[in-house]
């Protein structure tokens, strides 16, 4: 893939999102994505991907804002920082209690691009940091 093609591809994936349409969304991974989630292990296949986004859904509503997306000389390989705008919905497992918190949090995100899809997402994010904006301690 072109540059412009790959940037193009990642910025669709931020758009669509925030837009809410995942099915789209899991229409633009590979079968087979690598994903890595952050301080997490990876799981691979879109199947698997689905579920982790129904489980973001359920407990977590995220607007991705200030995206900007760099890309190798091929195509190949995309990284992304942005800021996640979240709301805390219901309590996630190992995580502290939700009650509707708020949260601004950095991020990034390294990619593989294989035949016009994502065929690896590596998520980053400083876990300390959400953890004290969603539990009030300083």
């Amino acid at each position: 893939m072109s540059i412009d093609a790959t940037r193009a591809l990642i910025e669709t994936y931020y758009a669509t999102f925030n837009a809410g349409d995942r099915d789209a969304f899991l229409a633009l991974l590979d079968d087979e994505v690598a994903h890595d989630i952050n301080q997490g292990g990876r799981e691979v296949g879109r199947d698997l991907f689905r579920a982790f986004l129904a489980r973001m859904d359920r407990c977590y509503r995220e607007t991705i804002t200030d995206v900007v997306v760099m890309v190798n000389a091929d195509g190949t390989r995309a990284a992304a920082e942005f800021v996640v705008h979240g709301t805390y919905l219901a309590t996630d497992d190992g995580l502290p209690p939700a009650s509707g918190q708020t949260y601004v949090l950095p991020a990034g995100a390294f990619f593989t691009v294989r035949n016009g899809k994502v065929a690896r997402i590596s998520n980053f994010y400083n876990l300390p940091d959400w953890t004290r904006q969603v539990t009030g301690d300083a």
